[in-house]
């Protein structure tokens, strides 16, 4: 089964929550448990949802880097500290808590992206300037992708 793919717009409710696509909601029900971590991004103005095993695997990673490296440091004080359980509910929404809601400036509309193994949640302005073409240099990401094969 393929992982998360597609984009979806919702707008969070007046308590924060967000609707889940069925989509993402079929894979997560089928591949995962019903749990899930929400954490901020390591550097896009974002906020990444994992399925509790995704989070698991990400942390066994982190166990096996060097706490001295400063990439880790970052990684870790704005990644795993920020990170938060988190469950869908009958209605198929979860709950973003607030302090994750300002950090990812979320209080309208927002973009559910799949990421192969996680969600992606972003506020759709800071979606549509991240995924602007006027903003990249074209040339360049082709070059890099390339030597990915893609």
């Amino acid at each position: 089964m393929p992982g998360f793919s597609g984009k979806y717009y919702y707008s969070l409710d007046e308590k924060g929550r967000i609707m889940i696509p069925a989509p993402f909601r079929e894979i997560i029900f089928a591949r995962y448990s019903p749990k899930l971590y929400v954490a901020n991004s390591a550097f896009d103005n974002c906020l990444n949802i994992y399925p509790f095993e995704e989070w698991v695997r990400l942390e066994e990673k982190i166990r096996g880097l060097p706490r001295s490296d400063k990439a880790v440091k970052f990684f870790m004080r704005k990644v795993i500290a920020s990170a938060v359980e988190a469950e869908i509910d009958r209605q198929g929404r979860v709950l973003i808590p607030l302090a994750h809601r300002q950090d990812a400036g979320l209080n309208g509309e927002a973009a559910l992206v799949g990421q192969v193994e996680m969600i992606e949640l972003w506020a759709r302005d800071s979606w549509d300037k991240a995924t602007d073409l006027s903003g990249i240099d074209r040339e360049a990401m082709e070059s890099a992708l390339s030597k990915y094969g893609i």
